[in-house]
């Protein structure tokens, strides 16, 4: 999951594509590139499922139906990881497209294998920054949902700036959900749960579907860290709000 892999910054913001907006007072990286290493069988799955599983970054909006070959309700999932999660989701709910942001080496290469291994046919890959890709390619109201798994908790109370899970952002995915879109987030670590529960409801576009937490969405697979965690006493908190009109 993202939180294994991926680390979160806040920096200054672009321009986005869509000149009708006003532009977000802070830019959001949604990661920081870290070393690994990539497999031979992650390299294989690059070389081999890339040419028509990726879709390269480009400033010009994304045509979601020429992507996919097909029109269908698209999610957006903001650091895979491995792609555990995200190959489950794919294959449970064939009826919807996914549209997967990691810039990890490693963890593009271990999805795409899970791909060829499954024969999953509705995802697609975009190894770039997650905020320039809602920045750039999606239209405003284009995502059906939006998926952040267990984005880097940054611990460090002089850390907690770098978190994913900031105003600008949320704003920015609201204004790219549709009328009744979702936004699911998760984490296991509860002041950062407690930050996102603030951060969500501070959003006039968004509302909570529950009271506070959400019961985990029947979709989201439980990953064998999760359980470890769970196992060990850890907690785990989902969050679903919905865009109203």
């Amino acid at each position: 999951m993202a939180a294994l892999l991926q680390s979160r910054a806040v920096t200054q913001s672009p321009l986005p594509l869509f000149p009708a907006e006003a532009p977000p007072q802070r830019r959001i990286r949604s990661f920081v590139l870290r070393a690994g290493r990539t497999t031979s069988g992650q390299e294989k799955a690059l070389a081999e499922l890339g040419p028509r599983f990726l879709i390269p970054y480009a400033e010009v909006p994304l045509d979601a139906t020429a992507a996919f070959g097909r029109q269908a309700p698209l999610v957006l999932e903001i650091g895979f990881g491995m792609g555990e999660a995200t190959a489950h989701i794919a294959r449970v709910r064939p009826d919807d497209n996914f549209l997967c942001c990691e810039v990890h080496e490693p963890g593009v290469g271990a999805l795409l294998r899970r791909i060829g291994e499954h024969g999953i046919a509705n995802i697609r890959i975009l190894r770039h920054d997650a905020v320039e890709v809602l920045t750039h390619m999606l239209a405003p109201a284009q995502l059906d949902g939006v998926h952040i798994f267990f984005p880097d908790p940054w611990h460090k109370k002089r850390h907690h700036k770098r978190r994913l899970i900031q105003p600008p952002l949320i704003a920015l995915l609201a204004n790219r959900l549709r009328p009744g879109g979702y936004l699911h987030c998760a984490t296991d670590w509860q002041p950062y749960a407690e930050q996102m529960l603030r951060v969500l409801s501070g959003e006039p576009l968004l509302a909570n579907t529950a009271a506070d937490w959400a019961e985990r969405p029947a979709y989201r697979p439980l990953t064998k860290f999760e359980n470890r965690g769970l196992r060990l006493g850890h907690g785990v908190w989902d969050l679903v709000f919905r865009r109203g009109a």
